[in-house]
């Protein structure tokens, strides 16, 4: 059996949460689109797209939700 990639939402800082929730929405994409080939092509369509880059902000805001919900909001602020 294979490790998983996301063995668990509960991380140690906020820091670490945000850093998952970039890894979650880059895996979504990763998962959706599996060809590195087409990914590397489709990158100018957006890397240079205010537009674009602002909605992958609103999709890591999303998993940064669920992150910080998960870690009680970092042990309800220690």
């Amino acid at each position: 059996m294979t490790e998983s990639w996301l063995p668990s939402l509960v991380t140690e800082t906020p820091e670490a949460g945000y850093a998952l929730a970039i890894k979650l929405a880059r895996m979504a994409v990763k998962l959706t689109q599996p060809s590195d080939e087409i990914r590397a092509r489709l990158r100018s369509d957006y890397d240079q797209n205010a537009d674009s880059l602002i909605a992958a902000s609103h999709v890591v805001a999303a998993h940064f939700q669920t992150v910080a919900a998960a870690n009680n909001y970092w042990r309800d602020n220690r």
